[in-house]
């Protein structure tokens, strides 16, 4: 198949889009793995819990997208918060198996909850109808370019809270060594509960760009889940910016891909990637393994 250079521009822009979108999953489980030392696979549930808080404030509101940011970023918090408190805090000196097989347990429970609670039919938010942004050949969906923007505008929060501010170098000491930041004087289990609302709010701005991007459901955030898992492995688990790297590195490559391989089987390249990069270079094209920096 000939692709032009506008085709290849559209599916590009297509795959970044796609990147900055899991960017957001993939950042909360590189800052849970970076201080916890855990996959938490209950992170695509916390983005559904705050798709579900973020759709809740925007019916509440009368249709107010701030609202809606708002209620996905308590949603998000909230339940990240007591998910630590209840969940995580009673076997957080238990083994990385032990604690990953927890978050399992934790996002089944999360996602039943949400069906029980709001059913399982398929939430929209109300989008006005907006014609693509075209340069000649090449078109921009304005929803897309919303979505990256909003995605770009939180981890820029995220990354200001861990480089400039006093919260942030604690995480990051305890991120390089756990133990040492305890001998010091850190109080550990408030600074792992701090990690777990900012965990909570990057999910919560996620479960509303994939509202707005495509739906609310129980089971929207999970879908994300696997993507973010090999954005992550492929940036560097631990290394936030790999996180983000990685996310839209695999997003571009995708959508790339589709002319060759279809829409089928464009979703198992990623983990391809995934396979060749743990065989190839194990702690990630980023080369950060000791948490976050």
């Amino acid at each position: 198949m000939q692709l032009g250079l506008a085709d290849i521009a559209n599916l590009a822009l297509n795959g970044i889009a796609e990147g900055l979108l899991i960017a957001l999953p993939a950042l909360a489980v590189t800052l849970v793995f970076g201080v916890a030392r855990f996959p938490n696979a209950a992170t695509g549930d916390l983005v559904s819990v705050g798709g579900f808080g973020a759709f809740g404030a925007y019916k509440l509101s009368g249709g107010s997208f701030l609202a809606a940011a708002l209620g996905g970023v308590v949603a998000g918090v909230a339940v990240a918060w007591m998910s630590w408190q209840l969940v995580f805090k009673p076997v957080a000196r238990q083994s990385g198996v032990t604690l990953l097989l927890t978050s399992i347990g934790l996002g089944f429970l999360l996602r039943a909850l949400l069906g029980l609670a709001f059913g399982h039919e398929h939430n929209m938010f109300e989008m006005p109808m907006m014609r693509a942004w075209t340069w000649g050949d090449v078109a921009l969906n304005p929803i897309d370019a919303v979505v990256g923007a909003l995605s770009l505008l939180t981890m820029a929060a995220v990354f200001f809270l861990l480089f400039k501010t006093p919260a942030g170098r604690v995480l990051r000491a305890m991120a390089d060594n756990n133990d040492l930041a305890r001998v010091v004087g850190i109080n550990t289990r408030r600074t792992n509960a701090q990690m777990w609302a900012l965990v909570g709010g990057v999910c919560g701005i996620a479960g509303l760009l994939v509202g707005i991007k495509t739906l609310v459901s129980p089971e929207a955030g999970a879908e994300l889940l696997l993507s973010a898992f090999a954005a992550a492995v492929v940036g560097g688990l631990g290394n936030p910016l790999g996180a983000v790297a990685g996310a839209v590195l695999l997003g571009a490559f995708q959508e790339l891909s589709t002319p060759f391989v279809g829409f089928t089987y464009k979703i198992a390249l990623a983990y391809a990637v995934m396979l060749l990069v743990l065989l190839w270079r194990p702690q990630g094209l980023f080369n950060r393994t000791q948490g976050v920096r």
